[in-house]
């Protein structure tokens, strides 16, 4: 069999063999999902990238089977492409922006010289203690103090018995794991509010710290974190939702 750089992943250990086979390598790493429709045209344009550029590997992730390499690389839509050298971040492409895309492609794969943006094994930063005013609904406004912070997302987190953090809104979820967890709640017949963390980043940050939660979609019940999307499909399966909720 011929050699390929083209590869769909089905699991995180053959993500890492391969990143880790040529850590001079350029990779692009394409997070799609079967029910976007963006994404069919991209995986087009992916896999005639991958015919020019031979030497550059190019990786195939579906983000909702993948969802730890997803989450590792905080993906929030599809598709979402992430540009690597080795293990070095060298840029990331959000959107159906082929044009984009290519340029970045092109422009990664000319020559040994370039400026990663970050390591990608490094851990997130940690939400800012204040929140630059330009974020908060007028400029006018003083930043917000972490503490001011913190109160403002109790406030949310206890504005009904069952309330949500999502990407988007229950009608639009704006990713495949928002639109799980809607599906469930939908299916079990759960009352609730929701929260669109895409637009409010202090909200969506300061929720990472304050309960020490990376990801999203978050459950909270009674004022509490639930977990995520895994949890919550778990604790569906063996009973515990329910009693949660009584």
């Amino acid at each position: 069999m011929s050699k390929t750089n083209f590869y769909d992943v089905t699991s995180p250990t053959e993500f890492q063999e391969l990143l880790s086979a040529d850590l001079n390598r350029v990779s692009v790493i394409n997070f799609w999902a079967p029910w976007a429709e963006p994404c069919k045209q991209m995986n087009e344009v992916v896999k005639e990238l991958s015919k020019k550029y031979q030497q550059t590997l190019f990786l195939q992730v579906e983000a909702e089977e993948q969802a730890d390499i997803a989450e590792s690389f905080d993906i929030e839509a599809v598709p979402t492409f992430i540009i690597l050298r080795g293990h070095l971040l060298l840029d990331r492409v959000a959107g159906a922006d082929a044009a984009a895309l290519t340029k970045s492609v092109e422009k990664h794969t000319a020559g040994p010289s370039y400026n990663p943006q970050s390591r990608t094994d490094k851990a997130p930063a940690p939400a800012p203690t204040t929140v630059p005013s330009s974020l908060q609904d007028g400029d006018s406004k003083q930043p917000e103090s972490e503490a001011q912070l913190n109160e403002r997302l109790r406030g949310l987190m206890n504005q009904s018995k069952v309330v949500v953090f999502i990407k988007g809104s229950p009608q639009e979820p704006r990713c495949g794991f928002s639109r799980k967890i809607v599906g469930l709640l939908k299916d079990k017949g759960v009352e609730y509010k929701h929260f669109d963390i895409l637009t409010d980043e202090s909200v969506r940050q300061g929720l990472k710290k304050l309960n020490d939660w990376p990801t999203f979609p978050q459950l909270i019940i009674n004022g509490e974190l639930v977990g995520g999307l895994d949890i919550v499909q778990e604790m569906a399966e063996n009973g515990e939702l329910e009693q949660a909720l009584a």
